[in-house]
Formats: C-alpha cells, sequence, structure tokens
C-alpha cells in the first residue's frame, strides 16, 4: 500500500512538473528572434560577442574574445578583444551547439540555453519546496518562477546569470539529495554532483558563492555538531572554490580585459558621475519598491512574498536560500541598483517564497474569510500581479527600430577586416550588429584612432556629422537622416 501511494506520488508531481516546464519554455522562446537591441543588449552583446566568435575560430577557454578592442571598458587598450568577466562556459556551450545544429541563429540559440538551464532552477524549487512544504508551496513557488514576466525576460536573456542561477540551484539541489537518500553509491553520485555545479557556477559568475550558505546549512544540519570532524565538508568547499581561485589568478594576467569591478558594491552611475548608494534611501526605493514589489511582483504578490518570509517552517533551511539572495542584494548594491539583470540571481529564492505565502494563505483558510470567497481574492491579486508585471515588462523586449537597418547598410559597406568606430559611449550594441570589431565610442582625437588602426566612424549625431564633413581628411560614404558612416 505504501509503495503504491508512494508511485502514485512521483507520477502526479511529475505531470505537474512537466506541465510547468513546458509552460514556462513556450513563454521563454517569446520573441526569441528579436535583433540583439532589446534591454541591456550592450551587455548582451558582449557576451553573445564572445560566442560568435567561439564559432569562427574556435572555442578557447582561456582566451575568450569579442568585438570591443579599444580602452572603453578597462581603461588599457585592448587590441586582441579580451573579455575576462566570467569563465566562457556558458559561450563555449552555445557555440558548440551552432556548429552541430547550424539551424538558427547565435543570437537564438543564446536565448534558448539561458531558457533550458533556467528550467533547471525551477526542477529545484518544486522539489525542495515539496519536500520541505508540501505540493502547493511546489506548484505555486515553480508557476511564479515560470510564468511571471520578470521572472521570465531574466531567464532567456544573453547572458551568463540564467546559467549561474540556475547551476547553483542545481548543487543545492544535488547535495540535498545527497544527505537524504540511501546507498552510499547515489550519495556520493550527488554529492560528486554538487561539487561539480557549485564549482561551475561560481564560475561562470562569482556572486553565486553566496548560495555557499544553504549549502553549509545542510551539512550542519545533516552532521550538527560533528561537523568540524567531517572531511566531506572541507573537501566540497575546496574543491568547489579551487576552480574559481584558479580562474581569478589565471585573468590577472590579462588586465586590459577585465573591466572595473569596484563600484558594484555601493556605486551607481549617474549623468553626474558615480554616487555613493550604500545603505542610502535610494538603494531600497530602488531595489525593494521599484524592482522587487512593482516590476517583478506586480505590486500584490509582493503580500505573499512577505507572508512566506514570516510564515513558520519545520526547519529554517528555505531561509537560508533567501538570506544567500538578500546578503548578495547588500554586498553589491551598486550592481543591483545600476542594472536589473544583476536580480536574475535572486530569482529562485524570491519564487519559493512567493509559493510558501500562497501555500500559508491556503493552508490557513478556515483562519480567514470563507474558502468561497478566499480563492477568488488570491486568484485574483495574482492574476493582477501578473498583469502588472507584464505592463512594466513588455517594453524590455523593444529595440531601436533604426539600429538593424543601421548595422546592415554599415556591414554592407565595409569589409571583415575594417576596424568601425560607433559614437555611443561604449554601448557595443551597433558595433556587435554590424559584426565588426572596434570601439563603441571615441575615446582619443578621431585621427589618431586612425593611426591605430580604425578604418571607419558611424555616428548618429548630426553635429558630429557636419563638423567631421568640413574635414577633408575623411570621405562620407553614406548618409540619411539617421545616421552617417565616414572613411577615415
Amino acid at each position: 500500500m505504501k509503495t503504491e501511494k508512494l508511485n502514485s506520488f512521483i507520477k502526479i508531481d511529475l505531470l505537474i512538473l512537466f506541465l510547468i516546464l513546458v509552460a514556462a519554455l513556450v513563454l521563454r522562446i517569446y520573441k526569441i528572434d528579436t535583433p540583439l537591441a532589446d534591454l541591456h543588449s550592450w551587455r548582451q552583446a558582449d557576451t553573445s560577442a564572445v560566442t560568435r566568435n567561439y564559432t569562427r575560430t574556435g572555442i578557447d577557454f582561456l582566451h575568450p574574445q569579442y568585438d570591443d578592442i579599444s580602452n572603453q571598458q578597462s581603461g588599457i587598450d585592448n587590441p586582441h578583444g579580451y573579455r575576462f568577466v566570467e569563465f566562457p562556459f556558458y559561450n563555449a556551450i552555445v557555440a558548440f551547439t551552432f556548429r552541430i545544429f547550424p539551424v538558427m541563429s547565435i543570437e537564438m540559440y543564446g536565448r534558448l540555453i539561458s531558457g533550458l538551464f533556467s528550467l533547471l532552477s525551477i526542477i529545484a524549487i518544486y522539489y525542495l519546496a515539496l519536500k520541505e512544504s508540501g505540493r502547493i508551496t511546489a506548484i505555486s513557488g515553480s508557476l511564479v518562477f515560470a510564468i511571471f514576466p520578470f521572472f521570465v525576460f531574466f531567464s532567456r536573456v544573453i547572458l551568463p546569470e540564467p546559467t549561474a542561477t540556475a547551476l547553483a540551484m542545481t548543487s543545492i539541489l544535488f547535495l540535498y539529495l545527497s544527505l537524504t537518500k540511501n546507498g552510499p553509491i547515489k550519495k556520493n553520485v550527488f554529492f560528486i554532483l554538487s561539487i561539480l555545479t557549485f564549482a561551475l557556477s561560481m564560475l561562470v559568475k562569482p556572486p553565486t558563492i553566496f548560495y555557499g550558505i544553504p549549502l553549509l546549512y545542510l551539512f550542519i544540519s545533516h552532521h550538527k555538531f560533528s561537523i568540524f570532524k567531517k572531511i566531506p565538508v572541507y573537501f566540497f568547499f575546496l574543491l568547489a572554490g579551487l576552480p574559481l581561485l584558479a580562474w581569478r589568478l589565471y585573468i590577472r594576467n590579462y588586465p586590459e580585459g577585465i573591466p572595473p569591478s569596484d563600484w558594484l558594491f555601493a556605486s551607481v552611475n549617474t549623468y553626474e558621475g558615480l554616487k555613493n548608494i550604500f545603505l542610502r534611501p535610494a538603494f531600497f526605493r530602488w531595489i525593494f519598491f521599484e524592482r522587487i514589489n512593482n516590476i517583478m511582483m506586480g505590486g500584490y504578490l509582493a503580500f505573499f512574498f512577505v507572508l512566506g518570509i514570516i510564515s513558520k517552517q519545520k526547519r529554517i533551511f528555505l531561509h537560508m536560500v533567501l538570506l544567500a539572495a538578500f546578503v548578495y542584494l547588500f554586498v553589491f548594491e551598486g550592481g543591483n541598483v545600476q542594472h536589473e539583470y544583476y536580480q536574475t540571481i535572486v530569482l529562485p529564492p524570491f519564487a519559493l517564497f512567493v509559493g510558501l505565502g500562497i501555500a500559508f494563505i491556503i493552508k490557513q483558510a478556515k483562519s480567514f474569510v470563507h474558502p468561497i470567497l478566499l480563492y477568488p481574492v488570491v486568484i485574483s491579486c495574482i492574476l493582477l500581479s501578473l498583469f502588472f508585471s507584464y505592463y512594466r515588462v513588455q517594453e524590455y523586449y523593444t529595440f531601436p527600430a533604426e539600429l538593424p537597418p543601421i548595422a546592415k547598410i554599415v556591414n554592407t559597406l565595409t569589409t571583415p577586416e575594417d576596424r568601425i568606430i560607433t559614437d555611443r559611449s561604449g554601448d557595443t550594441t551597433l558595433l556587435y550588429l554590424i559584426d565588426r570589431k572596434g570601439s563603441p565610442g571615441i575615446y582619443k582625437d578621431i585621427w589618431e584612432m586612425k593611426q591605430l588602426g580604425y578604418t571607419h566612424l558611424v555616428t548618429l549625431h548630426k553635429d558630429l556629422a557636419d563638423q567631421l564633413k568640413e574635414d577633408v581628411r575623411y570621405t562620407v560614404l553614406f548618409e540619411n537622416d539617421k545616421f552617417s558612416l565616414f572613411k577615415l
């Protein structure tokens, strides 16, 4: 009888999870063929450029290169276009897939691979919530991550964050299984897989190191006070951390490929320059009110999120997962305020706790109004939140309509060997769309840049175009009401 119940339980959960994953994947391929000029396109372009170069010159993990050969990001001339920000595991997967099955564009594969990795986060959310809280939490939390617009958009961007976050959540899941499953083979296999996925997660995006908090809690919860005598615990964190340490030491040999990162902790870039935001009211307003409350959760969903935080659980494991997210937010205040995509790392625990809040309301139904009224209110709050969130996030998919045609014209009038300057103040989007190496901004006198090997300049600014037309050293190759292309 117990075996029958167990099998029925597994089959039900597999079916529910499968349906949620299908819904999530369908939403993540929405506008998958959009030109790479949508929200945070400059960061996506940098990532995709590494992938595109891998498809042409081969996958070289130790020398990732993108299209920016200027000093715009690191402050040091970068003639080889080195890009040492994260270990290019995600880029290599996308490039390998494209080379084996070249049926879609690199950008479409980039979005698809990110979306597929995000499904691992959904699996981890479902299983952990199911075991720690129950099926209602598992379904609710997984659905939030699967269908809410902010979660969807940042699960299919061409960035390393979705992959790194999925690997971190998978590592937590594997360690959970290792410490709860019977049989030495299963325990050891899951233990090794947890080390590998956590190590890869930190390599792809070092801030996922904060997910070491729930991993450490799992060890403490399992071993209690004898944890200090457990060699496997030291073995776990040592092996998981060594690859990241080796990578960080290695990339110091290429300072031209490493953009500054000190500002990520407490500064934001404004029209007046860098401003300190550490624990300032602006930080709390932008992160907790604008991003989390309004955009991510659409307003009403935040109520369930808070309920999930204060609801009592059998143990504090899930709260440790959330603690990792909050520590990350408070450590990288500047980065999180400056760019929405930095919140990608906190999405799984936030979805989990919305699920906990919804489950708390439903389980305590008798303490509230009659279920006939309660359930419609809960559903209405979720649907309204979904609508309000979509209202804000839908603009993330839009892009400047003029950029793709401009890029196509410049690509046609230049050769792959040409080096292009795009007058974009460091934004590499147009440079990527043109598919040429060069500089995303004018960082020296234009004639000096010509001496460095730059051959063409693209500007969307009429005043600069008029100025250059008066200089006999530069020739107009193409001009319309949108842009001008000059031969240097």
